[in-house]
């Protein structure tokens, strides 16, 4: 009775499994080596096997209590555990440091192998982790690695391998020989090798590449794995690299008017998203598109890629005519305004467009309208009567960025008449609750209109197979894929293409004359009007897929315009246009905890930055160190403070100008003879390692982690003068200042080597460092050909220039002034009105405890404060009658007062006139 129990328990488990899943392998491979009795189910992708779980990734193994397994892990120990073998301490080590490092790894790696069809790169990606496993063998402070996980009749164990080293290999095909292994393998993958995982892994995410390769497990001793192992081999390579002779090309620097695709050559087109003309940019505005688009044409022009970056500013739309009224100017002037405000910051901030334009312009005009016939006569577009809101008060429509409300998704309570910056998905503004009219704050109505959709079911199929090319070929960042796939997860619905606006590019169509195209319509297609507006040869790169590959990059609420409608638009119009290759997404960076706000005055935006007195270099790199890649990020003053004191100042800064230093002071301004030794050697291979590396990353728009190894190569270069103390050998015997002589030339060489590294993160600093060593312009081709080359490029004679230092320390009180000034204390900044305006309550009063009060009546009173501020705001710039601002200013301040009385304070007395603190 209890065997029949027993095997009746185990036929109650089923376990789900799919085709072309690799998750699924382990699993039924413990299955096959265990013979544990388990019913197995396969599934299709879109098979609901778990009941809370709509598209779970099997497998799933339900057990008899009708609980849930997931992880493939979980599932087999469990499975040798019902055979009686329970894993030891070394295995579960084993077990999780296989679990959390090794298995993301080969996620990328068989990502790369099947879907970019990058098999050779695939070792690359494991490389750092098997060399993880082979060092250990020769280490005691990981038992864990030192053996692997092994399974026969007598049960689980960890096959030793310090008795036979190297054998990694023999373990691998010792494991891949098993019978069980074999079947489940070929089950799996339907025969069809690494191409059965093909279906299944175009609907996952992109999975994540390491931060840090060649990191160690987290359960090791760090102190004892921080030196990276050099072979003989990388030595030998170095040192061959190092003598290499100069590229004699012209300076990459030089541009020719107008750049065109070139037979043989990589051709590039490079845009950032347009930033709307109808405010200052924020530095997340700034990191979030231009300023890494920036780093990247610097970086390809290096690489001697021929590369066009256009930009400009978006002008047209509902932004624009808001920010009109606000000011009291016509859209055309408000345009004009700030066009050249956004202008000046770009340029401070050396941000090297090769054509800054507009979309104000006839080119926009024309060829929007153009694109916009051909959809139409392809059948492509759509008619139909939508209900809108539209303001009684305001007598017309409201087009999206003029009604805010409750989403209806995630029930934010300040999400947009077309998108919610919470949640991010797109909303129409009827189905926004509690929707309030942003000019006059009153409640609108519904009524109907007619309009045109862009048909996007119609055009799903031609998307999905050009994304499916795009994907496996480019380099789309994880979340632009992620987004897309959400919005082809859920089905493509037609999307409207016209607004009832009068600031925009006109539609064409006499049944629609009196509107415009809604600006995700209109606005990427500025990118080709302003391409047009530098050459009339713009359909070189606009039209020439075959030749251009096209990289935007964007902050990733942009994203589903950029890969589903903007690309949908051109897939319609067949007329050949070059698509999107890769989609550069960074996520969002804020400010200090919390958000930048121009109407609190929280932040620093463009055109503040200058008067910190902290140089535009300083502003890139640390906008670039805290680059949100991967995820959000922050901007802190501290933060910027530490990484200038230590990263730049007491690190590259200090290594930079010490080597030159000593040639100054040591060598009569000459490069000493240098006669390397091992130890140099080593470092030439490590030095060029990390070069390596950084390009690379820099080739996959990795910026902030490239950075990373440009810091690693100085802080190299400091510990290496450091251990050789050249300033107390120069004082010594022949051999000694012959060994100070080497040290200080291969230092110089590597200051040189780091000023190329630098040039797209700090141009000026980069320049500096190359004028005060007196470095050859041929030095950037060089050191950036192909895989890179750390090369001798100041020979022993190479006369520098004068050396001086390249950085400053930021004081504590000079950051904690601007932290003040740039926290919520000058709101009138911020929004662009007269420094005499009231101040609204700071983010620390919003949020400040009640005391006694009304937390109800506070809210209330506090939304109340914040219109009436806007109001006051909107007379001061519309030049109001001094008696009608005053009278609003009065009817603030008596808010404020009953704010405060509400949050159980007490109200400060008005301070006297004519009386100053």
């Amino acid at each position: 009775i209890i065997i029949i129990t027993y095997y009746y328990y185990l036929a109650a488990m089923k376990l789900s499994v799919s085709e072309g899943n690799p998750h699924c392998i382990k699993p039924l491979a413990a299955l096959q080596v265990t013979g544990v009795q388990v019913s197995v189910h396969y599934v299709n992708h879109d098979e609901r096997v778990v009941p809370f779980l709509n598209r779970p990734v099997v497998p799933a193994l339900l057990l008899p209590s009708g609980q849930h397994l997931f992880s493939p892990n979980v599932i087999c120990r469990y499975l040798f555990e019902v055979k009686g073998q329970e894993s030891s301490d070394l295995c579960n080590q084993w077990l999780e440091w296989e679990a959390t490092s090794l298995q993301p790894a080969l996620q990328l790696a068989l990502h790369m192998a099947v879907l970019q069809g990058k098999g050779s790169e695939v070792s690359k990606v494991l490389q750092g982790h098997l060399n993880v496993l082979e060092q250990s063998l020769s280490k005691d402070n990981m038992p864990f690695l030192t053996g692997v996980l092994y399974y026969n009749r007598n049960g689980l164990y960890l096959h030793d391998l310090k008795s036979e080293r190297g054998s990694l290999k023999t373990w691998f095909d010792l494991v891949a020989a098993m019978h069980g292994c074999q079947s489940t393998a070929q089950k799996v993958l339907q025969g069809k090798g690494l191409q059965g995982m093909k279906s299944y892994m175009q609907r996952q995410p992109v999975p994540q590449s390491s931060q840090c390769r060649d990191a160690p497990p987290c359960n090791s001793n760090p102190a004892e794995d921080n030196d990276r192992v050099v072979t003989e081999e990388e030595m030998e390579a170095a040192v061959l690299a190092w003598s290499r002779d100069l590229n004699n090309s012209c300076d990459s620097a030089s541009r020719q008017y107008p750049i065109l695709p070139q037979e043989g050559k990589r051709n590039i087109l490079l845009t950032s998203a347009l930033p709307y003309v109808n405010n200052v940019p924020h530095l997340g505005n700034i990191i979030g598109c231009v300023l890494s688009a920036d780093v990247f044409s610097r970086y390809g022009r290096l690489r001697g890629w021929n590369l066009l970056y256009v930009c400009g500013t978006d002008e047209y739309g509902t932004a624009t005519e808001n920010k009109a009224r606000e000011e009291g100017l016509t859209p055309q002037q408000i345009c004009d305004k700030y066009h050249a405000v956004h202008a000046a910051i770009y340029k401070w901030f050396q941000i090297d467009f090769d054509y800054f334009g507009r979309t104000t312009t006839e080119k926009q005009t024309e060829i929007a309208q153009n694109i916009f016939w051909r959809l139409h006569e392809r059948g492509f577009l759509l008619e139909d009567t939508v209900e809108q809101l539209r303001c009684e008060n305001c007598q017309r429509f409201l087009a999206d960025r003029f009604v805010e409300g409750t989403c209806p998704h995630c029930s934010y309570p300040e999400a947009r008449g077309d998108q919610c910056d919470k949640c991010g998905r797109l909303i129409n503004a009827v189905e926004l609750g509690e929707p309030q009219c942003k000019v006059c704050k009153r409640t609108p109505i519904i009524r109907s209109s007619k309009h045109l959709f862009l048909d996007l079911p119609k055009l799903e199929n031609e998307l999905e197979q050009w994304l499916d090319r795009s994907f496996s070929t480019g380099d789309w960042t994880a979340n632009a894929k992620q987004i897309t796939r959400s919005w082809l997860r859920d089905g493509l619905k037609p999307r409207c293409i016209t607004r009832d606006l009068q600031w925009g590019t006109p539609v064409p169509h006499p049944d629609f004359k009196d509107k415009v195209f809604y600006v995700w319509f209109d606005a990427p297609i500025g990118y080709l009007s302003i391409t047009a507006n530098y050459t009339d040869q713009w359909e070189q790169w606009w039209k020439n897929p075959q030749q251009v590959e096209l990289y935007n990059f964007m902050a990733k609420d942009n994203v589903p315009f950029h890969s589903v409608v903007f690309p949908c638009s051109l897939l319609g119009a067949q007329d050949n246009y070059t698509l999107v290759n890769h989609l550069i997404a960074t996520e969002y960076l804020n400010y200090e905890d919390t958000k930048f706000s121009k109407s609190r005055g929280v932040g620093v935006f463009g055109d503040m930055a200058k008067d910190t007195g902290i140089p535009s270099d300083v502003w890139r790199f640390y906008l670039l160190y805290v680059r949100p890649e991967g995820q959000d990020s922050a901007f802190s003053w501290a933060d910027m403070a530490l990484k200038n004191n230590s990263e730049l100042l007491n690190n590259l800064g200090n290594f930079i100008n010490r080597s030159a230093m000593f040639v100054t002071k040591f060598f009569e301004g000459r490069v000493p003879v240098m006669e390397l030794q091992r130890e140099d050697k080593k470092l030439l291979a490590l030095v060029g390692w990390e070069l390596q590396q950084y390009i690379q990353l820099m080739d996959k728009v990795k910026i902030r982690d490239a950075l990373k190894h440009i810091l690693n190569i100085s802080r190299h270069g400091n510990q290496y003068i450091q251990v050789n103390t050249p300033w107390k050998k120069i004082k010594e015997g022949d051999a000694e200042r012959q060994r100070a002589g080497t040290v200080t030339g291969v230092s110089v060489n590597m200051a040189c080597l780091l000023s190329v590294m630098l040039l797209p993160y700090m141009p000026t600093v980069s320049q500096t460092i190359r004028d005060q060593l007196n470095a050859p312009p041929s030095c950037i081709q060089t050191i950036l050909q192909g895989s890179g080359a750390f090369v001798c490029v100041l020979s022993a004679g190479h006369s520098i220039g004068s050396v001086s230092p390249l950085f400053q320390k930021l004081e504590a009180d000079q950051i904690e002034a601007l932290k003040k000034k740039f926290g919520g204390q000058h709101p009138q900044r911020a929004a662009g009105t007269p420094s005499e305006a009231v101040s609204l309550p700071s983010a620390q009063a919003e949020v400040a405890p009640v005391i006694g009060g009304d937390p109800e009546k506070a809210k209330q009173l506090t939304q109340a404060v914040a219109e009436q501020g806007e109001k006051v705001r909107a007379l001061k710039a519309q030049k109001a009658e001094k008696t009608v601002i005053t009278a609003e200013v009065a009817k603030l301040l008596d808010l404020k007062k009953q704010l405060l009385i509400a949050e159980g304070k007490k109200p400060e007395p008005a301070p006297q006139k004519g009386k100053k603190k």
